[in-house]
């Protein structure tokens, strides 16, 4: 009930023991991992869409609100983290920091329109909202229509640090991802994540507990879109390109396959679920189109198999939060 949940301790000292343990491996997984033969520009992929997926869990996941319209938010920052490093001259630290301001003033206004909904008119009308941010960028003169914004200079970290290769770029990522992640974590285990959860559980209740809902579903809701528009800004500067694609309602889909095959509600479920997404679509590019329908096989085999997500199961194998 929400009234257990609001009264809820964060958590016993164990479980953040548990937790920690589960950080401190996931960090050395992606920092040794470049250095056993692993790509450095999929592994920053993996991280980008890492945190795309956990910023879209804490909206679902905590919030219990279904966006389908999330791309707006990674295309954004990746058309303000472009344009503003190729044609105003950013450093790659302000362009990203412009792409996050971007995503977050958007997420507050399309908030706005869609917190007022719950449900499936909720999930209607952020789908609706990115098809609008669609055509528009379709039309846009300064996104370069189908062809997007390419040869994006990575450019100079503070202008001191040279980003042009993947060796340098590589540590900045990991503490982006980090930082994106660890912000989600005091966010979940404040006592705002428990007012949320309490909202997802039964929002009856919390209203007549007196609290604002619509206020806090609308905080969470621009924070999941700001920390997306982090994950946006990073990824462009990365490939050097921002397209439709990013944009595009496929890519809803994919955050939503990615939080579902790692374990919604989970903290780490939406890492693992974009490393197995990413590893998929990097492996299997080669059977083409093909790729879609192998996912769509291996999603229902999870869901059949792990109803809680891969890390959902094992963290109720293990009897402790992950």
């Amino acid at each position: 009930m929400a009234g257990d949940t609001l009264s809820r301790v964060t958590g016993s000292n164990g479980e953040t023991r548990h937790l920690r343990v589960a950080f401190a491996l996931m960090v050395a997984v992606f920092a040794i991992a470049p250095f056993v033969g692993a790509y450095p520009v999929f592994l920053m992929k993996v991280m980008c869409f890492a945190l795309f997926a956990c910023a879209f869990n804490l909206l679902i996941g905590f919030g219990g609100l279904l966006s389908f319209g999330h791309a707006m938010f990674l295309g954004t920052a990746g058309y303000a983290s472009a344009h503003a490093a190729k044609m105003w001259g950013f450093t790659p630290e302000l362009a990203i920091l412009f792409a996050t301001a971007c995503a977050a003033l958007l997420g507050l206004v399309t908030g706005l329109l869609a917190i007022r909904r719950q449900g499936i008119y909720f999930a209607m009308i952020t789908l609706a909202l990115a098809q609008m941010v669609y055509f528009f960028y379709l039309q846009a003169p300064f996104t370069g229509g189908e062809d997007g914004i390419q040869a994006v200079p990575r450019g100079k970290l503070f202008g001191l640090i040279d980003l042009g290769s993947a060796a340098t770029m590589y540590p900045v990522v990991l503490v982006v991802f980090l930082a994106g992640f660890l912000l989600i974590w005091r966010v979940i285990h404040s006592p705002f994540g428990q007012i949320l959860t309490a909202i997802r559980e039964n929002e009856a209740r919390a209203t007549s507990l007196g609290y604002d809902t619509d206020r806090y579903k609308l905080v969470a809701y621009v924070l999941s879109a700001t920390l997306s528009g982090l994950a946006g800004g990073t990824k462009a500067l990365v490939f050097q390109l921002a397209s439709l694609t990013d944009v595009y309602w496929t890519m809803s889909g994919e955050v939503v396959l990615m939080t579902l095959l790692g374990g919604l509600g989970t903290l780490f479920g939406p890492v693992v679920g974009a490393a197995i997404i990413i590893t998929m679509q990097n492996y299997l590019a080669q059977i083409g189109a093909w790729v879609t329908v192998v996912q769509g096989a291996i999603f229902v085999v999870c869901v059949m198999a792990f109803r809680r997500g891969v890390v959902g199961e094992i963290a109720h194998w293990l009897k402790k939060p992950l």
